[in-house]
C-alpha cells in the first residue's frame, strides 16, 4: 500500500484551503474513517493544514459542533481545530500539519503489526490524554485505529466527537458508515450517551489493532503485556473496564513517575515520555512519515502560489521534521 503521496497538483478547493492529497490511502473495509482528511495549504503558501470534512452521512451541523468543541483540547497528543469554517459554506475545520501516518497505514508500511515497544508507547500516551481529556468532563467518543495519527515523536488523536457527529443519542449507531464496529463501545452502538468508560473501550479495541491487525483479536494474538488488559478494555460491561490510570501503571512500568491526577501541563509530568524517545517507530513507518513530509513540501512548490520575496516558505514542514521531534 502506498503512503500518501501529493507529488499531482491538486485542484480541489474547500475554504480557503487548496487540497495537496487525501491523508488517508486505505480503504474502509479496512478501518472505516470517520471524517474525510486531508492535507492542504493556504492561498498564500504560507500554511499547511490537516482540513476535515465531514462524512456525506453526517449532519453537517453536528460535526461543527464536535469541531467547535475540539478546540478546548489539551494536551501534545491531540490535534484540536484551530479553524473553523464559517456559517453558510461547506463544513470544514483544520488544524496545523505535523507529518504523520494514520495507524492502518503505518500497519501497511511496517507489513503488519507494530512492535511491542510502539504498542506500549502509544497506549500509555493515548491513555493519559484521555485522561486528562475525563478530567476536562469531556469525552473523545471518537477514538478508533484511523482517528490516531503516528507522528515522529508521538500519536496525535483526532476525530474528536465522531460517535455524537454519526448520530444522536437514542439512535442506534451499529452499521453507521465511519464507525468502526470493532471499535464502537456496544451501549454507544445501541444508541446510549457517550461516557468516559467508552473511551477505554475504544481505546483497548486500538490498541488490539496496533498490535495484531484487528479490533478483537483472540488472546494467543496479542503480546504478553495486552492479554489480560485488552480483554478487560473490552468487557461489554462498562463496570468491568479497567480506569485508565489502570492502563498507565501497566505499561509504563519502566517509568518511575507518578500517574497524572489532574492536568497541569505534560513533558515532565508524562509517563509517556519515557517510552516516545528515539526509536519508538519502526523504521519503515519513520521512512513513510519522511516520504509524506518530502512529498508535500514538493507538491505545494508546485502548486501556483502568490508571488512571494525569495527564500524558504514560512511554516513549512521540512522532511527533517518528520525525523526530529516536531511539535506545532
Amino acid at each position: 500500500m502506498r503512503v500518501p503521496d501529493a507529488g499531482r497538483r491538486a485542484t480541489r478547493l474547500i475554504g480557503p484551503y487548496t487540497v495537496v492529497t487525501r491523508l488517508d490511502t486505505h480503504t474502509a473495509a479496512q478501518s472505516p474513517v470517520p471524517e474525510q482528511r486531508f492535507i492542504a495549504r493556504s492561498a498564500d503558501g504560507d500554511r499547511t493544514v490537516l482540513l476535515s470534512t465531514p462524512l456525506p452521512s453526517t449532519d453537517p451541523q453536528r460535526f461543527m459542533i464536535e469541531a467547535d468543541a475540539s478546540r478546548y483540547l489539551l494536551g501534545p497528543w491531540v490535534l484540536p481545530a484551530t479553524e473553523l469554517a464559517t456559517s453558510g459554506g461547506e463544513a470544514w475545520h483544520a488544524r496545523p500539519y505535523v507529518p504523520a501516518l494514520p495507524l492502518p497505514v503505518a500497519l501497511a508500511v511496517n507489513g503488519g503489526p507494530l512492535p511491542e515497544r510502539t504498542v506500549r508507547a502509544l497506549a500509555v500516551a493515548l491513555a493519559e490524554t484521555l485522561a486528562v481529556m475525563h478530567g476536562q468532563k469531556l469525552t473523545h467518543a471518537g477514538l478508533c485505529p484511523s482517528a490516531v495519527l503516528l507522528a515522529a515523536d508521538g500519536p496525535r488523536l483526532t476525530c474528536f466527537g465522531a460517535v455524537r457527529a454519526a448520530a444522536s443519542d437514542g439512535a442506534p449507531r451499529h452499521g453507521l458508515p465511519g464507525l468502526d464496529a470493532g471499535g464502537l463501545p456496544p451501549e454507544q452502538a445501541a444508541g446510549g450517551q457517550p461516557r468516559p468508560l467508552g473511551d477505554v473501550y475504544a481505546l483497548g479495541a486500538t490498541l488490539a489493532y496496533a498490535a495484531a491487525g484487528h479490533t478483537m483479536p483472540e488472546r494467543a494474538e496479542l503480546p504478553s503485556v495486552l492479554r489480560s488488559l485488552v480483554p478487560r478494555c473490552l468487557s461489554r460491561d462498562p463496570a468491568h473496564r479497567p480506569q485508565l490510570s489502570d492502563v498507565i501503571d501497566e505499561l509504563a512500568t519502566d517509568s518511575p513517575m507518578p500517574v497524572l491526577a489532574g492536568f497541569s501541563g505534560f513533558g515532565a509530568g508524562s509517563r509517556a515520555d519515557t517510552l516516545l524517545g528515539p526509536g519508538w517507530l519502526p523504521a519503515r513507518v519513520v521512512a513513510a512519515v519522511v516520504h509524506q513530509s518530502a512529498s508535500v513540501l514538493a507538491a505545494e512548490v508546485r502548486l501556483p502560489i502568490p508571488a512571494r520575496p525569495a527564500g524558504p516558505l514560512p511554516g513549512m514542514p521540512h522532511p527533517a521534521a518528520a525525523v526530529h521531534p516536531y511539535r506545532p
